[in-house]
């Protein structure tokens, strides 16, 4: 082979290769608007549980009667119930702790509806020794002239391994 065609040949090997790596980057799930909106609401109930703000948390819940959620105790129905709920089981800062939620999956089903899979984590004291109860999460949200809201919660917890 000519030097001149093994030359071409090898520019021919990069420039096709190189091809093949800016198509993977394009390739690369990029978050739709979607995507990103929904996050900010998890981001924003995370700061406002952190700050001790039980309203602010909820305000990522659709306020409806419809609202609906889902754990080892039962169902509740309602936003009210829930804000309830969460007062009782969670009455100072104390005992909310800090919240982080993890390994966030957002599957649109739709324009206007997703389904969110994650884990949740709270780090906190009980009785004088650190506490760190968690679990995982599955979100019904649906986009409302308002934003996207949680319209159906079902949270478990998981014990951690010791």
């Amino acid at each position: 082979m000519k030097r001149s065609s093994l030359v071409l040949s090898r520019g021919v090997v990069v420039a096709v290769v190189g091809l093949l790596l800016a198509a993977s980057l394009l390739a690369q799930k990029q978050p739709t608007r979607a995507e990103s909106e929904i996050r900010a609401v998890l981001e924003a109930q995370v700061a406002a549980w952190n700050r001790g703000d039980i309203e602010g948390f909820m305000a990522g819940y659709w306020k409806s009667e419809k609202t609906t959620f889902l754990s080892s105790s039962g169902v509740s129905r309602g936003w009210q119930a829930l804000l309830e709920r969460y007062k009782r089981g969670y009455p100072d800062k104390k005992t909310m702790g800090t919240l982080a939620f993890s390994e966030i999956e957002i599957n649109l089903l739709g324009r206007e509806a997703a389904f969110i899979l994650g884990r949740w984590q709270l780090e906190r004291e009980k009785d004088g020794k650190p506490d760190r109860p968690g679990g995982v999460f599955t979100l019904v949200a649906r986009k409302f002239p308002e934003g996207w809201r949680i319209v159906s919660d079902h949270t478990s917890s998981v014990a951690t391994p010791k």
